[in-house]
């Protein structure tokens, strides 16, 4: 297949390095002489540590593929290192997914009756409940001014705090695994609709659920010295009801599954470590595929309408490793197509995969750069968004969670595939006590910026996703020093101008939403939902009353 012409660097205008597709007179995106190395080369080293060169950016590779072609994971040491790191705002890495056999360890979990959590006496340092906080946060509201619904606080003793995986939604019901518990609550009300104890801990889940409301999350083994990550548990959301169990067969290839990601695309549900790969039927627990052939490791999957992979393969070079990314049949495991990412390049994140939009990243977690690989649907490159003087990034929530994040969890980037527009947020830079960013759009085709529109002083615009023509944003409530103003949600259409509200969060709010700090945010039918990544607190009171879930709508 042709590729399009060349692209100019990403960081090309501000940085004294040559461009991600290659200085001129290099072989550029599309061009031939680069057949794939062999097989065989041992993982990367930890992401965020000193690496062999990785290769290459920025080359598609049009391919025929074996049916039922597996994957292969890879060493958790680079999980491990990026979880440490925790300050990366664009997705840490890029992760591994592994599987198991069908078999099931013979234990369900059960739903139990719903039963609100206990509430800490009146010498918290937060006196008032959630429901009076809510109360009194609504009397101060203005005219135009969205009231809060419910707000929700932690109420759990965790042993040394918990990440809090989720949120997933379906018909009215929001829920959200923690510790040892997953449970679901009304969107109207915030009341606890079921509550399903798990036997250990929750140490994986999806993104996203299916498109009837079902979920598969990871489990701990039950021995407490053994904290591998090898059991799966589908439960239906909107029931709180626990379907199929599977125990993974570690035993086969001695895989450490103590760090994973999982991914959702249709009915199929993937989960990885050590040299593995393999998915579930998510209706049946029905095992579908697994173990790549040869010795490409699969870093991470993306889910949704379809599912990519950030892949890593030996390169022709000793000590040097390809990238590669691929469209995946989710039901099969065969290779669609092969995009190969240019020299140097890790794949950190998919903020889209229908059309593929990547980030990337040159050099370490910290002080590394970043990159935009825009890609048609059959793998081949199309464009590279260039943002002249302005640094692009991401929010991933998931970067709070000691457990670590999947590769589709991040914010911060929305496609509008009617106008051929990217929107995409810049880097925050101080306001203040607070930060302020801007949102910036280009031209898909050409990767060429068509406008910039600041966020107001003190407050931050994170795309969200689009909707009737307009980028959907999540504004951040403004500094303490700022009064009358909260966040809340807004709009921006291809042309863009000034933000537009779409739900203001009231003011009265902004002191109890600047405590969601990094929230995972909803918007849908005319309401906003918060939702922190990892809870925890500097004593056990103040961990019991942190505020976990806010909910904004009239």
């Amino acid at each position: 297949m042709s590729q399009p012409p060349p692209q100019q660097g990403f960081g090309a205008p501000y940085e004294p390095q040559p461009g991600v597709y290659g200085d001129p007179g290099q072989p550029q995106p599309g061009s031939s002489g680069q057949p794939p190395g062999p097989y065989g080369q041992p993982p990367r080293a930890p992401y965020g540590y000193p690496q062999p060169p990785t290769a290459p950016y920025g080359q598609h590779q049009p391919q025929p593929q074996p049916p039922n072609r597996p994957f292969g994971g890879r060493s958790r040491g680079r999980v491990v290192a990026a979880v440490l790191a925790g300050v990366l705002v664009i997705g840490a890495g890029v992760w591994f997914v592994a599987g198991g056999d069908d078999g099931s360890d013979g234990k369900k979990p059960v739903a139990k009756e719903s039963t609100a959590p206990k509430q800490p006496g009146a010498e918290s340092d937060r006196k008032k409940t959630p429901a009076a906080e809510a109360a009194e946060i609504n009397k101060g509201r203005k005219e135009g001014e969205a009231k809060v619904r419910w707000i929700q606080k932690n109420g759990v003793d965790l042993p040394l705090g918990a990440a809090a995986l989720g949120p997933w939604t379906t018909g009215g019901i929001v829920a959200k695994a923690m510790y040892r518990t997953v449970s679901g609550y009304s969107l109207e009300d915030g009341s606890q609709k079921w509550s399903l104890r798990l036997p250990t801990d929750v140490c994986a889940a999806p993104t996203q659920p299916t498109a009837d409301g079902k979920i598969v999350i990871g489990l701990l083994t039950d021995t407490a010295a053994d904290e591998n990550c090898d059991k799966l548990q589908m439960i239906d959301l909107a029931t709180g009801e626990a379907g199929w169990s599977v125990t993974i067969d570690r035993a086969v290839h001695n895989d450490d599954l103590r760090f994973v990601i999982m991914a959702i695309s249709g009915d199929v549900v993937t989960i990885g470590g050590l040299r593995r790969a393999e998915a579930y039927r998510v209706s049946d627990g029905k095992h579908l595929w697994g173990k790549l052939p040869g010795r490409c490791e699969v870093e991470g999957f993306a889910g949704g309408a379809v599912m990519l992979a950030s892949v890593i393969c030996p390169g022709q070079s000793k000590g040097v490793i390809d990238t590669e990314v691929r469209r995946i049949d989710p039901v099969t495991g065969r290779t669609l197509w092969t995009y190969k990412v240019r020299k140097d390049w890790n794949v950190d994140a998919f903020y889209s995969v229908d059309p593929p939009v990547i980030f990337l990243r040159k050099g370490p977690l910290v002080g590394g750069t970043s990159a935009i690989a825009v890609l048609n649907d059959d793998g081949t490159f199309r464009s590279q968004p260039v943002p002249g003087g302005d640094t692009l990034e991401g929010l991933c929530p998931g970067k709070e969670r000691e457990l670590g994040w999947n590769l589709d969890i991040c914010m911060g980037a929305a496609v509008d595939t009617d106008t051929d527009t990217l929107y995409v947020t810049t880097k925050r830079r101080p306001a203040g006590r607070s930060f302020t960013n801007d949102v910036v759009a280009f031209d898909m085709s050409t990767g060429k910026k068509k406008w910039k529109v600041p966020s107001p002083a003190t407050q931050t615009l994170m795309p969200l996703r689009v909707e009737d023509g307009k980028v959907l944003m999540y504004l951040s409530p403004p500094g303490p020093k700022t009064k009358d103003v909260g966040g809340g949600i807004m709009a921006l259409g291809p042309q863009g101008g000034t933000p537009q509200p779409v739900l203001r969060h009231p003011a009265s709010a902004a002191a109890t939403e600047r405590t969601f700090d990094e929230p995972i945010v909803l918007h849908a039918d005319g309401r906003s939902f918060l939702m922190i990544p990892q809870v925890s607190g500097d004593t056990d009171e103040e961990e019991l009353e942190r505020r976990t879930m806010i909910a904004f709508g009239d």
